[in-house]
């Protein structure tokens, strides 16, 4: 049987795990930010260890300065990413996968694994509907 891990805070403590089918479940915004386009990108890109702002935006070529960084944030927020501000000039800021992170990113690797083994049935399917 698994560990059980209580949420405190804002959550009841009765809050054990997430039912994402539900419309009310906090798992549903994490899930969001996770899976959506340029999340999976920044977790991949992580993937390879820890990258400053300019290298990450190379690595996840095509995404703008703006939403790299609102990415990031959100990923920080969660809990899947590391930012270390070095106290330098000019400024030296560097971002890695938490343990969290880590503990994700077979999750996202498989997602992204699995669509692009499958990307010529997909794209097979979107003409066929066109």
């Amino acid at each position: 049987m698994p560990d059980t891990v209580f949420i405190s805070g804002a959550l009841s403590d009765a809050v054990q795990r997430g039912d994402v089918l539900s419309a009310d479940c906090p798992s549903r915004p994490v899930l969001r930010r996770v899976t959506n386009r340029w999340g999976v990108v920044v977790l991949l890109a992580l993937a390879s260890g820890t990258h400053r702002f300019s290298e990450l935006r190379r690595k996840a070529n095509g995404i703008s300065e703006r939403m790299l960084a609102k990415t990031l944030q959100d990923l920080e927020s969660d809990g899947f990413v590391d930012r270390v501000a070095y106290p330098v000039v000019p400024p030296h800021v560097e971002y890695s996968l938490t343990p969290l992170g880590q503990e994700l990113l077979p999750h996202v690797a498989g997602l992204a694994d699995w669509v692009e083994s499958n990307i010529g049935r997909i794209l097979a399917a979107q003409a066929e509907s066109e």
